[in-house]
């Protein structure tokens, strides 16, 4: 059995990934109040009844934008073996995958405007069955994973 990939992303990404939650879930908790609103006006309830839909959505959010970043960075790891890029991720359920050098057609580095806000890339390989993302690296430990991937895939295509 192999070891655990040994790499972890940028700990900005943890950062990145609580304010794209927090806006992420605007809307939810904008609805949430919304219908907490519409309960305690229109409906014959009590003002505990309309109280509800607003921490439920409150609380997503908090959980979304607080708990998940954190669980996601201490998941997520990768490393750049001989033959392969191995990577780990998820949170309740972890995905390990594999990727041979020989499959890998080519690679880049993508960066969003949050992403270059905070010095980070992301590192994005292509086979035949679609891409394989290495998230929140910094940048310039995206620009070496990146050269390091096609150094090693054309070392593949010599052979």
């Amino acid at each position: 059995m192999r070891s655990e990939p040994k790499e972890r992303l940028d700990p900005r990404a943890k950062t990145l990934w609580r304010l794209s939650g927090f806006l992420e879930m605007l809307p939810v908790v904008a609805a949430g109040l919304g219908l907490g609103w519409a309960v305690a006006r229109y409906g014959d309830q009590p003002l505990a009844v309309a109280a509800v839909p607003v921490l439920a959505t409150l609380a997503v959010a908090f959980v979304n934008a607080l708990v998940l970043p954190e669980l996601r960075w201490r998941r997520w790891r990768y490393e750049i073996r001989e033959g392969e890029v191995d990577l780990q991720h998820g949170v309740l359920w972890v995905v390990r995958t594999l990727v041979p050098f020989a499959r890998i057609q080519h690679v880049d580095t993508r960066s969003g405007p949050l992403q270059r806000r905070f010095g980070l890339a992301t590192v994005v390989f292509y086979t035949a069955a679609g891409p394989n993302r290495i998230p929140e690296l910094s940048a310039p430990v995206a620009a070496e994973v990146r050269e390091r991937i096609a150094a090693l895939t054309r070392e593949r295509d010599e052979l």
